[in-house]
């Protein structure tokens, strides 16, 4: 059995050059840093580190929270050719990929699921649950998904989210599961209609964007969900994304949204996406954020790498990513697929021998570019440049 330890015990904080200053993001939180905060190689001095140590900055909060991730279904009602959890392409040239074997979460897996949680939450000393209801198409099983919250209640579930596709939001127990816990959905668009209806299909055929957007109306004239919205960034939609950002803002609540531009890597069977951390790129990313403040969605306040608690920590300490059949995974982008498992519910997690080659974490996201280094850089300047705009609007 594992011993629950971080892959990477050394606290990372980021430091990042903005227009007029300096940013630390540490895991207690963000502070603006001057030239004298800083020496010649870019860091904070000695007495600056003991400054932010007296503050807060380098101590993390308090773990109170279980991070439980549950497939409610394996199936998905669309046929995105570069889907991670396809198996290979529709060899026919059609919108029906192959996909990760089919399994539906039933009521027995369920009580297995939460007796597995129960027995992780006690052991962490934890008293409070968070759930995410994942897929395939999580709605797929709405029924799974009312019975799973209402299970968990029990122990303190605290809020549950969702990742959908959104294609089925209208028909759906929405207002049940807003009153399980349900406070957010995050739902990916790639890019404006005309790109994301060639490639987030149907596996029946046809686009989907507009029924997208529509049922996220819906449900915000009927609940209090909030949305983030995922914005995949290709070579293919670049030009796109700033009518995106318009039509999104004319036709939904943009108070209850938040929004954020993700570059898609080389992943997925099938899929390449040429693209590169440019000038151009950079200014882009930035404008689009400018643009979706001013638009009213919310943009998330960058931070320090924060340790993922279901991919990050061996065992299951904080977290756990459970099948529909009930099998464990170290991370979402395994879940369900063969020879991935590292554990189920009913027995616990393989000992460290077995799963260790199987265990990938979140961590490990710009291995999927061939200059990681040039993307990180990227992602900090995109980073300090949204700081600078946050402070400018009032808003950190």
């Amino acid at each position: 059995m594992f011993e629950g330890r971080h892959r990477d015990e050394e606290l990372r904080p980021r430091v990042l050059r903005g227009e007029h200053n300096w940013w630390f993001l540490g895991p207690g939180g963000v502070a603006k840093l001057y030239s004298w905060h800083i020496d010649r190689t870019g860091v904070p001095t000695a007495e600056t580190m003991e400054w932010l140590g007296s503050q807060g900055m380098l101590k993390p909060p308090r773990r109170k929270n279980y991070s439980l991730t549950v497939l409610t279904t394996t199936h998905c009602n669309l046929g995105c050719s570069y889907c991670f959890q396809n198996l290979g392409q529709d060899e026919s040239g059609g919108t029906a990929p192959p996909r990760i074997g089919y399994t539906r979460l039933s009521s027995g897996t369920i009580k297995k699921i939460i007796e597995f949680t129960r027995e992780r939450m006690d052991a962490a000393g934890l008293s409070e649950l968070c759930v995410t209801l994942f897929g395939g198409e999580p709605l797929l099983n709405p029924r799974g998904c009312v019975e799973l919250l209402e299970a968990a209640a029990p122990l303190g579930l605290r809020y549950a989210d969702m990742v959908s596709n959104g294609t089925l939001l209208n028909s759906v127990p929405i207002r049940r599961l807003h009153e399980l816990g349900l406070r957010g959905i995050q739902v990916t668009l790639d890019g404006d209609q005309p790109d994301h209806d060639a490639v987030r299909v149907k596996r029946t055929g046809g686009g989907t964007f507009d029924a997208i957007v529509r049922n996220i109306r819906e449900v915000q004239e009927e609940t209090e969900i909030s949305f983030a919205l995922r914005v995949n960034v290709t070579a293919e939609n670049l030009p796109g994304i700033d009518r995106l950002i318009e039509r999104l803002a004319e036709r939904l609540r943009t108070a209850r949204c938040g929004i954020y531009f993700k570059i898609v890597g080389d992943v997925g069977i099938g899929y390449h996406n040429d693209v590169s951390a440019s000038g151009r790129l950079l200014r882009q990313f930035i404008d689009w954020n400018k643009r979706a403040l001013d638009c009213g969605f919310g943009v998330g306040r960058p931070r320090e790498v924060v340790p993922c608690p279901a991919c990050s920590f061996t065992g299951g300490r904080y977290g756990a990513v459970v099948s529909a059949d009930g099998s464990l995974s170290s991370c979402w982008e395994t879940a369900g697929k063969p020879d991935w498992q590292v554990g189920t519910v009913f027995d616990g997690y393989q000992p460290d021998e077995v799963a260790q080659p199987r265990w990938t974490t979140c961590e490990e996201d710009f291995l999927n570019f061939t200059d990681a280094d040039a993307w990180q850089r990227f992602h900090d300047a995109v980073d300090a440049a949204l700081l600078d705009d946050l402070v400018a609007l009032g808003r950190l």
